[in-house]
């Protein structure tokens, strides 16, 4: 299984839906929730190069945003870079 970080905050419904959809296809995730933490903020920042949330990984890789990530399975390679 792949490894499989998301930057979210608690009121994001787009991040709320991410967690869903990974959830769906039994895929585990590590969390880092952004609410009033700056310092990780930042990091995500940095890694992504973007400020919305939420912020995919996938093996270290930056995937995007829960639209890259749906977009990535409508033309099938998500699957395949989650190893599942």
């Amino acid at each position: 299984m792949a490894n499989v970080i998301i930057y979210t905050k608690s009121y994001c419904p787009y991040s709320q839906e991410c967690k869903k959809f990974l959830d769906e296809k039994g895929v585990a995730f590590v969390e880092f929730l952004i609410d009033h933490d700056a310092i990780l903020t930042k990091e995500m920042e940095t890694k992504a190069g973007r400020t919305d949330t939420p912020q995919v990984f996938i093996n270290e890789k930056h995937i995007g945003s829960f639209d890259d990530l749906k977009a990535l399975d409508s033309i099938g390679n998500l699957d395949g870079l989650l190893n599942i």
